[in-house]
């Protein structure tokens, strides 16, 4: 019977989910982070109260795009769980806040009830966190499944408690030289007509489309499949965040890292160009060799754009196809860009970024 509804609903299926999937739209995502920024500063009821934290010592690792699914070969998580375990167990003895920006599990081609299973040891390692009130999850697009009470209690809630909460976003808030500052968090598919409409189209995709695209094993993802579409969304998403006042903005979804506004790819690309100027051989091959190595995050690029305001950074994502990971750290006052780079069945942190967050305030 599946295999007769697929050769009967598959071309059907993908081309609705290619006419309303991703498609960065400057009214629709401006128009969406814009409220849900609104919510949680007036604290809306289901938005989370904006959390202070002091700049001198507080300390959070913002990871994104685990994509946890069956330790299939299908799962884009498989080759990273070694490495995410090491960066957890890092970040939970040195007392970080960890905060799940979205797209944790892999809910699109597995049920919620796999995923559990098949990932038990990373989700206990996330639930010590909550257990010591250092935790936020935030839902993404593909798993927005996560956002519904039912799924929650039936699901994580065995294995993290009650204590869990699962929100759209979250707004960090500091204070700098006698004024306040913000840092908003959320996964980034906002104005994602698929899955970022009213309360039933968030609805239907959870309850009904997501469940469909499982049971004829069709998987479409076209903000991560098209290195174009990555590009104008990282972009808009910076545009945004540039017309804010004294706001940094971090987000996910696109899987490419992105620090104080510069694809970090391009900003490689830079650095090349410098140290070729100066004839740094040792530099310049360092720099070609990671390039190399970060070719499938960049090829078909089509869009290079300096954003001139350091307003806008992006984890990437704990999914890479060579087992590597890339977040966000705020700490002791700096903002930092890391990589986990796998290193056996462990893994080595590697500052990519770094800046203090005065200066960056300072330039907003």
């Amino acid at each position: 019977m599946r295999k007769l509804l697929q050769r009967l609903l598959k071309r059907p299926v993908t081309w609705l989910a290619q006419k309303f999937s991703s498609s960065p739209d400057p009214e629709n995502i401006n128009a969406s982070l814009s409220q849900l920024l609104e919510n949680i500063r007036q604290e809306k009821n289901g938005y989370p109260a904006p959390i202070p934290f002091d700049m001198a010592d507080g300390r959070f690792i913002v990871l994104s795009d685990q994509h946890k699914g069956g330790r299939d070969m299908a799962d884009d998580f498989r080759l990273t769980a070694d490495n995410y375990m090491a960066a957890l167990e890092y970040y939970y003895a040195r007392e970080f806040t960890l905060i799940n920006l979205g797209d944790c599990e892999e809910l699109w081609e597995n049920t919620p009830a796999a995923v559990i299973e098949k990932n038990r040891l990373p989700l206990l390692e996330e639930a010590k966190y909550l257990q010591s009130d250092r935790y936020y999850r935030i839902f993404g697009n593909h798993d927005l499944e996560w956002k519904y009470a039912i799924q929650q209690n039936l699901y994580l809630k065995p294995i993290f408690g009650d204590k869990l909460a699962i929100y759209e976003g979250l707004l960090l808030t500091t204070v700098y030289n006698g004024k306040h500052y913000s840092i908003f968090l959320s996964h980034g598919h906002q104005g994602d007509k698929r899955s970022d409409g009213n309360a039933f189209s968030n609805w239907f995709v959870a309850a009904i489309w997501t469940p469909i695209q499982r049971f004829l094993e069709i998987s479409l993802d076209t903000i991560s499949d098209s290195f174009e579409l990555v590009d104008k969304h990282n972009i808009l998403m910076y545009e945004w965040s540039a017309r804010q006042q004294d706001l940094l903005f971090v987000s996910g979804h696109t899987h490419k890292p992105v620090f104080a506004s510069l694809d970090h790819i391009d900003r490689l690309a830079k650095q090349l160009e410098k140290a070729k100027a100066v004839n740094d051989a040792a530099l310049i091959q360092a720099l070609e060799e990671e390039i190399e190595r970060r070719r499938l995050e960049y090829q078909g690029k089509k869009i290079v754009k300096t954003m001139a305001k350091p307003s806008y950074f992006n984890t990437g994502c704990c999914c890479f196809s060579d087992g590597d990971m890339t977040g966000i750290e705020i700490e002791n006052g700096f903002i930092r860009l890391v990589k986990w780079k796998v290193n056996g069945k462990a893994g080595t942190r590697v500052v990519l970024e770094e800046s203090p967050l005065f200066y960056l305030f300072d330039q907003l």
